[in-house]
């Protein structure tokens, strides 16, 4: 079968594109061949079908969230009130990409509680995930927050990793403080509303729940067996040791997301675990937890990799900030939202600007002072995004 020549398609002009670590007055060209589209550092001589004007602009690779669920308020605005998933996922979609993440993994929690976060509301999101992919213009993957003393769950999550229906597994364990802070009505007000349950029938719950404790480490070596064997990127989820982290370690859990203290940071990236902080603790200037704050842990080396969280619009953010700051060159710190993200999932394919790679770029306003601003987005070669139409040159 003959194959056709790649063809220009779209052409990012006179932009400051991050090439190889440094920043660098070039044109980009996503090219479409039978295989799809790419990225390419030259100009085809044929005519481009579009043509996007990136002078003032900023040409980066797009960001890749390992880790948000702020689509959670799109599925339930306020307590109890649910809204439509593909309706709540499509509305996600645009929040993504006019914020330059053109590679998302949500966060999907199946614990123990019942409500929000129960087995049934995780089997309707990944399923509406798998259904609505094509309609999606950011590349979404789900990222199962399996919590540990969901034992009840765990055949069902075995199969869902061995059909690779996953894109990663955390290992979560929210019962440890939850026991901690049971007595105190403040602390499990809204567990218990997120529940649906009344008090009595929560803390009934979570008796039964914590009697079955014996049962959770070999659990989790399973499933952490069962990532291994599918290739299946897995993480461990707030460690509060440095032996903890060592132990999924041991197991083949290769990321560390959200170390609890200082001490394991240092610790899992001297061990050559990549480590993931939250952008929102950047963009705050600290964490609302008392855990450590991303700004040091970057400046220190031992945050490798930061993600949403909680709030999509931080990730685009907290390189800005930290250049501004905290003295981390954007050519250092842009790499934890895309390149070091990446390359952890194993996705070889993307977070650089590069010739064949993934044509995922995001034009960006960085002024002086002030927040970031996404003015176009282009996600796997199509353009998705754009607030400045005057840009596109016919």
């Amino acid at each position: 079968m003959q194959r056709t020549a790649p063809r220009s398609h779209v052409l990012v002009r006179g932009g400051r594109a991050l090439v190889d670590g440094e920043f660098e007055r070039a044109d980009v060209t996503v090219v479409e061949s039978d295989e799809g589209t790419s990225l390419a550092m030259e100009r085809s001589s044929a005519s481009p079908q579009l043509t996007i004007d990136a002078r003032g602009l900023l040409v980066l690779p797009g960001l890749v969230d390992v880790h948000g669920d702020a689509f959670e308020r799109q599925l339930m605005p306020r307590p109890g009130v649910g809204i439509d998933v593909a309706l709540a996922l499509l509305e996600t979609d645009r929040q993504l990409v006019a914020n330059g993440i053109t590679t998302a993994y949500h966060g999907v929690t199946r614990s123990w509680e019942p409500g929000l976060r129960d087995a049934a509301h995780a089997r309707a999101l990944l399923e509406a995930i798998e259904q609505l992919r094509p309609q999606l213009a950011a590349d979404t993957r789900f990222h199962l927050r399996h919590e540990t003393y969901n034992l009840e769950g765990e055949a069902e999550i075995l199969s869902w990793i061995a059909d690779r229906r996953v894109g990663v597994v955390a290992f979560n364990d929210h019962m440890t403080g939850t026991i901690k802070v049971r007595h105190r009505p403040d602390k499990v007000a809204k567990m218990i509303e997120r529940s649906g349950l009344d008090a009595t029938a929560f803390h009934a719950l979570v008796d039964r729940t914590v009697a079955r404790a014996e049962e959770v480490p070999a659990s989790i070596a399973r499933i952490a067996a069962a990532a291994v064997a599918a290739s299946v990127p897995a993480m461990s989820h707030d460690d509060m040791t440095i032996e903890q982290r060592r132990w999924f370690a041991s197991l083949g859990v290769a990321i560390a997301e959200f170390p609890l203290t200082e001490a394991v940071a240092e610790g899992a990236v001297a061990d050559g675990a990549p480590t993931v902080f939250g952008a929102p603790n950047v963009l705050r200037g600290g964490s609302h937890t008392g855990c450590p704050d991303a700004a040091d842990m970057v400046r220190r080396g031992w945050c490798k990799i930061l993600a949403s969280d909680y709030f999509y619009p931080a990730l685009l953010q907290a390189p800005f900030i930290l250049a501004r700051k905290h003295g981390v060159p954007l050519e250092s710190s842009w790499p934890l939202v895309s390149a070091n993200a990446a390359a952890a999932v194993g996705l070889s394919d993307r977070g650089v600007i590069a010739e064949g790679k993934r044509a995922d770029l995001i034009l960006v306003d960085a002024p002086q002072t002030g927040p970031a601003r996404v003015v176009a987005t282009i996600a796997d070669g199509r353009l998705v995004h754009l607030a400045e139409g005057n840009r596109l040159i016919s």
